[in-house]
């Protein structure tokens, strides 16, 4: 029972910790629209978001990959030590940086002004394009495997495809607005209507632009953790190069030092809270996940921080929503459960596969038999059922001699 629940347990975890992180990216939207209505300057938030993330990760990087594991080795009284943390290479060291500039700065900044350009609502909804590109760019560099013959490929494609058509709803049709919760006053028409048609364009040019950039971290995310294998460290390492190339760029576009004084209120709270949970702890899990279950996985859920922001936003912003967001919202829902299914048919595949790759190899060309009489090692073509007898026979003459 116990190894049951277990067993039950592993395999719902990417699921538990993908949804859990969606949660976090909400309340994320909501602080820091909050954080830009009071002036504060999107370059300089991105910079304090990673230097809290730095502080909450790097202690826990530095002490737990620095510890040794225990190693038992057969036949000896002893234990070997061997370090978690491969080695820093050049190659690694130019992922790290990419990956620094592609999510803390490119994304993250323009994210930020897609979001000031327009509503919470609306720029939470672009998020729900990441799966769709991830699964592209995933298939362009050979991370994603497709094969229309099968069920799960087929469910990949298809649901990336709605996921598109969903988003494209969203975008070519508003339709009339009406209030989640309802209010006696007309706050919500108010804050969309402070966005102009040509902040609207502009803003989603730049949401777009951000998806891109996303997508692009996750991919060479995927990439570095091959050579680079803890999470927490690499998550470290992206939140310190997201301090000091976001910081650069920061200081080229702010030129005002005023600025970059923040007081105990949503300033501060804004980077906090983003800083430790959407980029500290988020890149870590994210790290875990890409790991295990690729790029497409982790992107899957992002349309689900869409629902949760437009309730939040309605609730603490006052924002309306328009009727081709829920319409767009539904049909993305459609494409994630697609994308979802056929991933987790994917794995069960693998898991198949992995199996059968500890059955006897049945296609043996040939094989090494050594002659106890002259130990001279013959090749021959021999059936696996035959060599598979030789070896208990072999290990019985040994055994008795």
């Amino acid at each position: 029972m116990a190894g049951a629940f277990s067993s039950f347990l592993n395999k719902v975890k990417p699921y538990l910790a993908m949804l859990s992180l969606q949660f976090g990216y909400a309340g994320m939207y909501i602080v820091t629209m909050m954080c830009f209505k009071r002036g504060m300057s999107h370059w300089i938030l991105v910079v304090y978001r990673h230097v809290f993330a730095t502080i909450a990760v790097a202690p826990f990087a530095i002490v737990l990959e620095r510890t040794l594991l225990l190693e038992s080795r057969p036949y000896f009284s002893f234990t070997l030590l061997k370090k978690i943390r491969p080695k820093m290479t050049l190659r690694v060291f130019i992922k790290i940086l990419a990956l620094g500039f592609l999510e803390p700065v490119i994304d993250q900044n323009l994210y930020y002004m897609g979001l000031k350009s327009t509503t919470a609502t609306y720029a939470s909804a672009f998020v729900n394009l990441l799966p769709a590109v991830t699964f592209i760019l995933a298939v362009i560099f050979r991370i994603e495997k497709v094969n229309l013959k099968k069920k799960s490929s087929m469910a990949k494609v298809i649901g990336t495809a709605i996921t598109v058509a969903g988003a494209m709803v969203m975008t070519l049709y508003k339709g009339p607005m009406f209030n989640l919760v309802a209010r006696s006053h007309g706050g919500g028409h108010h804050e969309v209507a402070a966005a102009t048609p040509e902040n609207w364009i502009a803003g989603t040019i730049e949401l777009i632009s951000c998806i891109v950039g996303w997508s692009g971290f996750f991919i060479v995310q995927s990439m570095t953790l091959k050579d680079y294998p803890a999470e927490l460290s690499l998550a470290a390492w992206v939140c310190v190069f997201g301090v000091i190339e976001g910081g650069i760029v920061a200081l080229i576009m702010e030129r005002d030092w005023n600025a970059w004084v923040i007081g105990f209120d949503s300033r501060l709270l804004a980077a906090a809270y983003s800083g430790i949970v959407c980029s500290g702890i988020a890149y870590y899990v994210q790290s875990v996940v890409n790991k295990v279950k690729g790029p497409v996985f982790v992107t899957a859920f992002s349309p689900l921080s869409m629902v949760i922001t437009s309730v939040l936003a309605a609730i603490i912003l006052a924002e309306s929503v328009h009727l081709g967001s829920l319409i767009g919202a539904i049909i993305i829902v459609m494409g994630l459960y697609s994308v979802v299914w056929g991933k987790s048919k994917e794995g069960k595949g693998d898991e198949i596969t992995g199996k059968d790759q500890e059955l006897p190899v049945v296609d043996i060309k040939e094989r090494s038999i050594v002659d106890d009489n002259t130990d001279a090692i013959v090749k021959s073509k021999i059936p696996a059922e035959k060599k598979a007898s030789i070896d208990i026979q072999k290990k019985e003459k040994k055994l008795y001699l």
